[in-house]
């Protein structure tokens, strides 16, 4: 939102091109057409803008997302830079965040904490750079690219090695002593490991993911309100009165530049500047890289924008910087913004939007899923229109309405969800969501187990469990069929061809050839997958069934225990109890989908097409390496997909994890291993690379034989 980073002093921009008088006189693209239009406008702008940053800055409590506020900004620079006599003394484009809310004792920055301008495209970063070349009069410009953490902004001062007072960026002229609670964050030192007589760093707080979460969930344990995102967290905590409440908040701290220093040796740039704080104990980021050209800059926020969920921030573009300190002080400032630096933003993780419906969909379990419809938004580079909410109990502690203006998250390529209600703009006539009794699809009544948060449709026949059935049965972890998609789905449901999954292994190459966007080699291609997929490992066939809590490390255990259809089948409670990792709600499930006919006629079905239904069991399992270790793989290895290294582990004894923990015996990694290789080696975890991998298990991948 609020971009951070640099600092100096400046005038304002635009300045230069002189005031347009008379209420008549048109304005360029992009402003109102007269200027007193431009000026009423203005003014609403800038009450807004001072509103939204008071609730950004002082109360840490937002309601609209940082794309939306950087657009009425825009706006307002746009009418200014056309009307520069509209500009008043108190514009909020003049100033760089809010005023300080009077809680905390006030410091005076000792130079202002400017803020950073925004640029949204390689257009704009181009047009950034012309300018500064311009500026400077030369067209090679050492710059630096780093990550911009989206946390809080503060600064350090150091005297004679000390720490004697952290301020936060306040309205970027005062800011808050905020000394209590930085002092409670461990990756600030107390004492430089070097004594210099006065050193002043200027970094980011920011609140680590897997903790902003966890405190989130014990936040709604509770009953109160989640934060909107870390930086909210961040800005909540470092303002607490109570260091002690500070304290049990895990924050952290990455220095971004070096403001001023006294004694030894002055750097000239600012990598110089991040070494010597660096040196001095402060923590900076190391993904800070010097760039010759716009090339490198954008090959760096391409690398990122594809890799930020590896981190444990949050990340809303990188930082562009002129790397010579020389430079930075000839290029200067605007008055709010230093012209040596900008932020090169990633697409939007947040925004805000209104909810249009509340439907409900009906999922391969037949599992009822309230989704809310929206008014189409742009977030992290796509158009969202829907938005799950989970189940009932989600949407009545969230108290998600038809007509409320909604705040919406995207993390990753996660399903968008909704943060909060923003209630100042709930209509009047909004009434809470009411869970239907009847299946949406069907019309069969649906009933909700007790202990349970889902209602779920009990029509084994229900078209949308079929269809969702079909597809988890056919997808890469369970039967890997590949091109059975949800088009084709859709087809072979309304045409009658398939009515249940083992259908699937009955169909004919002419009938599918038929269908729309199929063919000849395409029904062949469908047809040999099908056929290739009779003879998956028994435990993936398990996985297929879509029987409730079982997936896919259950799926294995229970293959291991039971190593026949019929078994299991025949397993009771009490014994699958007995299996490591069941407990009585999976066991309980179990015995459900077995005691069902319907499934039980299914199951002969597939063993008639020839489907596995046996496995090796424990005694039959290779020897190997892996034996009775628990695994985990990421990354990518060439010549092996990530179900074949696994396939490879599980015939070898081993237990697949998905993640990172103290009960891991060995992480796998390729290439782009991601968080996972960090953790395990914080954790003192074997870590084995491709080339021992493929040395481990041998004989081309395959594994080896017991005794060889």
């Amino acid at each position: 939102m609020r971009s951070s980073g640099g600092a100096g002093g400046g005038s304002r921009p635009g300045s230069s091109r002189g005031a347009r008088d008379g209420g008549s006189e048109p304005g360029p693209a992009g402003a109102p057409g007269t200027r007193a239009a431009a000026a009423s406008r203005a003014a609403d702008l800038r009450r807004a803008i001072w509103e939204h940053r008071k609730r950004y800055y002082v109360d840490a409590e937002p309601v609209i997302s940082d794309s939306e506020y950087d657009a009425l900004e825009r706006e307002l620079l746009r009418i200014e830079d056309a009307w520069p006599d509209l500009v008043t003394s108190d514009s909020p484009t003049r100033r760089v965040g809010a005023e300080v809310s009077g809680d905390l004792p006030t410091v005076r920055h000792a130079f202002p904490m400017l803020s950073l301008e925004n640029v949204a495209s390689g257009e704009e970063l181009e047009e950034w750079h012309g300018r500064l070349q311009r500026v400077l009069g030369r067209d090679d410009v050492p710059l630096v690219a780093e990550l911009k953490i989206d946390g809080v902004s503060i600064s350090l001062l150091y005297e004679e090695g000390r720490l004697v007072r952290a301020v936060s960026r306040g309205d970027g002229v005062v800011g808050e002593d905020v000394t209590p609670s930085v002092r409670t964050i461990r990756s600030i030192p107390l004492r430089l490991l070097q004594p210099f007589p006065l050193l002043e760093a200027r970094g980011e707080v920011y609140y680590p993911l897997a903790a902003f979460a966890a405190m989130n969930r014990r936040r709604e344990d509770a009953g109160e309100p989640a934060f909107a995102n870390p930086r909210n967290a961040a800005a909540g905590s470092i303002r607490l009165l109570d260091p002690a409440l500070a304290s049990a908040r895990p924050l952290e701290f990455y220095a971004w530049s070096l403001a001023r220093v006294r004694g030894g040796e002055a750097p000239g740039s600012h990598l110089d500047g991040l070494a010597l704080m660096a040196a001095a104990g402060l923590r900076t980021n190391p993904t800070a890289r010097a760039c010759s050209d716009l090339g490198e800059v954008e090959a760096y926020y391409a690398e990122w924008l594809a890799r930020r969920d590896e981190l444990d921030y949050e990340v809303d573009g990188c930082v562009v910087k002129v790397d010579s300190l020389a430079l930075q002080d000839e290029a200067g400032a605007t008055a709010r913004a230093p012209r040596w630096s900008c932020a090169f933003k990633f697409p939007a993780r947040q925004a805000t939007t209104t909810v249009r419906e509340i439907v409900v969909q009906v999922g391969r379990t037949g599992a009822l899923t309230p989704v809310a419809v929206l008014e189409p938004v742009v977030l992290a580079g796509s158009t969202i229109s829907r938005c799950t909410l989970h189940n009932e109990e989600e949407v009545r502690r969230k108290d998600v309405r038809v007509g409320d203006r909604v705040l919406i998250e995207k993390g990753g390529d996660v399903i968008p969800k909704v943060v909060k209600v923003i209630p100042e703009f709930r209509p009047p006539d909004a009434r809470p969501f009411v869970p239907p009794e009847d299946c949406p699809v069907c019309g069969s009544k649906v009933a909700r187990p007790e202990g349970e948060a889902i209602r779920r449709c009990v029509n084994v026949s229900c078209p949308a469990r079929l269809k969702e059935s079909i597809l988890h049965f056919a997808c890469r972890t369970a039967m890997d069929i590949e091109g059975l998609g949800e088009a084709l789905v859709d087809q072979l449901i309304e045409k009658g061809m398939v009515r249940d999954i083992a259908d699937l292994y009955g169909l004919e190459a002419p009938a599918i050839a038929a269908l729309e966007r199929m063919g000849r080699r395409s029904a062949e291609n469908l047809l040999a997958g099908i056929a290739r997929s009779r003879d998956v490992p028994f435990e993936r066939v398990i996985f297929a069934l879509g029987i409730r809590f079982v997936g896919e490390r259950t799926a294995q255990v229970l293959a291991e225990a039971f190593p026949s259809m019929e078994r299991l089948a025949a397993a009771t409670v009490e014994q699958l109890t007995a299996v490591h990792e069941v407990g009585e709600r999976v066991a309980g499930a179990i015995r459900e989908f077995f005691q069902q006919p319907e499934n039980g006629a299914l199951l002969e079905r597939l063993a008639a097409a020839g489907v596995t239904m046996r496995g090796a069991g424990p005694a039959r399992r290779a020897r190997g390496p892996f034996s009775g270790l628990s695994v985990v793989v990421t990354g990518t290895i060439e010549g092996y997909t990530r179900e074949a290294i696994k396939d490879i582990l599980r015939a070898q004894g081993a237990r697949v994890a998905e993640s990172v923990s103290k009960k891991t015996d060995a992480l796998i990694h390729g290439a782009n291993p991601g968080s996972k290789l960090q953790k395990a080696r914080s954790l003192g975890i074997r870590t084995i690379d491709a080339a021992e991998f493929r040395n481990l298990v041998g004989n081309g991948g395959r594994p080896r034989e017991p005794g060889t």
